[in-house]
């Protein structure tokens, strides 16, 4: 790890992809078998699900992957090029083989930029959480093989299953009469969404397939995307427009007119098409939720799927019998607990949060189902390589004293931005709630080198506006300060 700058973040190892040679991930994937065979979810013989997604470099480190498997004494069960959540369901419930559950490993990049990679890690029965960490990290590995056959066979078929899992909760007519255009770019399950949508009765209409990667994040939409959901929406009388992010277990839908819905705006509307009683989500998503007074119980989290499941685990254990969800400001959906014909998936889960949109669409306009919710819009953008050192100085910047001080000094560098701070939440980075209901909360990304920023106000267009001209106080003259403090060189009141 050390050597190679490649960390293990919030539930798996992300970086560079020449960073991460073929020992690298070899070696992480053998200390992830290690920890489970010592806590008693591997062993000798035992399967493995591998999967991976669209970027160039994913064939090599399945292959590393797979070796690592083949030296801890494992069985690979390759299930090709498919979407993270798939690939989970499919582990999880191990397709009815009388062998049960397995673990399974998925090579992706999520929605970071086509230069680097990822190895996202499974148990048995759920997501790698970070009290499983010290255990992944404290492994001994074996040495490095001298080589890495590349031939994994054929996938065994996993997709399958996963639409059955929707077509068999809300029937095969639950989108008759919608028309649904699937944004694929390179999203791993560009096919899959096209034949969910046939599969319940809808009429597809898939464009914008690219072979080469794009980086779709969920989180911070590229102008080119907003350009080409409003362009095609215009040349074509769609009910909605579909799309996910690389790995495809994070949700993008836009409404008739070709406006993406925020993530965690999905999150809500899919939260009450499954009658959850108590959802989790992190302190980043929309507060719709607590003011739409949808569910019985809301709990905040930091931010990252591990302490999501984390919270609802504990949820479930506190009031057992509860129907269970949680969401992220990404959209990704994870279903704690069985609601209807549903089996839980406690992962990032992309196509429920689209179909309860799609099913919601039905009814009325997907623009009017938003805005019949409370007023309350987020945005969220970042600055990409932006070094984690800079991402400590800006915080320790930001914490540094009591919190009259602390008070102080956001009023000197944020008050020209969105007013007196009345309120600070440091759950995960630092979040900062304004008189006016504004908040600007900074972040630094746990999966790579960027600096988060999401912001909350009364309308879309003033959420998108503080965003902007909160990152460009952090760039112009927040980040200075905050280097020139760690240098020594000024103080700071």
């Amino acid at each position: 790890m050390a050597r190679s700058g490649v960390p293990f973040g919030t539930s798996g190892v992300r970086g560079l992809a020449d960073a991460m040679s073929d020992d690298l991930c070899h070696a992480y994937a053998c200390a992830f078998l290690d920890y489970l065979r010592q806590i008693g979810e591997f062993a000798d013989g035992g399967r493995v699900a591998l999967a991976g997604d669209l970027r160039e470099s994913t064939p090599r480190i399945l292959a590393a992957c797979a070796q690592a498997v083949r030296t801890c004494g494992g069985e690979v069960v390759f299930c090709g090029h498919v979407p993270t959540p798939a690939l989970a369901f499919h582990a999880m419930n191990a397709a009815g083989d009388a062998r049960g559950a397995m673990p399974s490993i998925m090579v992706t990049g999520s929605h970071i930029p086509a230069d680097r990679n990822g190895i996202k890690f499974y148990r048995p029965h759920g997501e790698v959480l970070k009290t499983d960490e010290p255990g992944i990290l404290a492994q001994a590995v074996r040495p490095a093989p001298a080589a890495y056959p590349a031939a994994l066979g054929a996938p065994v078929d996993v997709e399958t299953g996963y639409v059955a899992r929707y077509v068999r909760h809300f029937g095969a007519d639950a989108l008759s009469g919608l028309k649904v255009g699937v944004y694929q770019h390179s999203a791993v399950g560009r096919d899959l969404m096209v034949r969910v949508v046939e599969a319940m009765g809808g009429r597809a209409l898939p464009f914008g397939r690219s072979e080469q990667f794009l980086p779709v994040d969920t989180e911070a939409i590229r102008a080119e995307d907003v350009a080409l959901a409003a362009e095609w929406a215009r040349a074509n009388a769609v009910d909605a427009i579909i799309s996910t992010d690389g790995d495809s277990d994070r949700p993008l839908v836009a409404d008739a007119q070709g406006a993406w819905l925020r993530g965690d705006v999905l999150g809500l509307i899919c939260a009450q098409a499954v009658g959850a009683d108590v959802v989790v989500t992190p302190v980043s998503s929309n507060s719709v939720l607590e003011l739409s007074g949808a569910v019985r119980k809301v709990v905040r989290t930091r931010i990252g799927s591990p302490y999501v499941i984390a919270a609802m685990i504990e949820a479930a254990a506190a009031e057992p019998g509860l129907r269970i969800c949680g969401y992220e400001a990404n959209g990704g959906f994870l279903l704690g607990s069985r609601a209807g014909n549903l089996d839980p998936l406690p992962t990032r889960d992309a196509v429920l949060p689209i179909l309860a949109a799609l099913i919601a669409a039905r009814d009325r306009p997907l623009a009017d189902v938003v805005a019949a919710l409370p007023p309350r819009f987020t945005f969220s953008d970042r600055l990409p390589d932006f070094a984690p050192p800079h991402s400590a100085a800006l915080m320790n910047l930001l914490g540094r004293g009591t919190e009259a001080e602390q008070f102080a000094r956001l009023d000197r560098l944020f008050g020209g931005v969105a007013g007196l701070p009345v309120a600070i939440d440091r759950t995960d980075g630092y979040r900062i709630g304004f008189a006016s209901g504004a908040v600007i909360h900074l972040r630094a990304s746990g999966n790579a080198p960027e600096l988060r920023c999401y912001t909350e106000a009364a309308s879309a267009a003033a959420a998108q506006d503080l965003n902007a001209r909160a990152l460009a106080e952090v760039t112009a003259k927040i980040l200075p300060e905050a280097l020139a403090v760690e240098a020594g060189t000024v103080s700071t009141g």
